[in-house]
């Protein structure tokens, strides 16, 4: 497992990033898994947006760096989450890199950064931009989004 301090992980989430090529992503896809790149790619990310498969408003989009660390998630459409504290945070519900505990712990989602909660479309656009993806991949929506 890669351990990152809490500057590093702040330093990558900020990081500028930007789409790899011109694919064209399903947005009503369960699952996809997209390569993005810093602005000088020396540093590599990946984007992961998961949809459930029955309930299509529920679903997560993270931002990974060295394969496997989360630094940004979001959880909407499904249950609560209780932080290592025990405190619980309603969904949808935003994770970001916390040192010594990954992405353990939960926030609300910040009102200043995230405009609608319950809109998958806009929800993603707004963490595209909360992650600095200044060039994002090309998406095709579905019926149902």
């Amino acid at each position: 497992m890669i351990d990152l301090t809490q500057a590093e992980a702040d330093i990558l989430l900020a990081m500028e990033k930007r789409r790899l090529n011109d694919d064209r992503h399903s947005f009503g896809a369960v699952r996809l898994e997209i390569s993005l790149a810093s602005a000088d790619q020396r540093e590599y990310f990946l984007l992961d947006i998961g949809r459930g498969r029955i309930n299509l408003l529920r679903g997560k989009y993270q931002t990974r760096a060295k394969q496997t660390v989360v630094l940004a998630r979001i959880d909407f459409g499904g249950a609560p989450h209780r932080n290592p504290d025990g405190v619980e945070v309603a969904s949808p519900h935003l994770h970001v890199f916390r040192e010594g505990f990954g992405d353990k712990w939960a926030q609300p989602l910040p009102s200043d950064a995230f405009s609608n909660g319950s809109d998958p479309w806009k929800l993603m656009e707004d963490f595209l931009r909360f992650c600095n993806v200044t060039l994002a991949p090309e998406f095709d929506r579905e019926l149902f989004v």
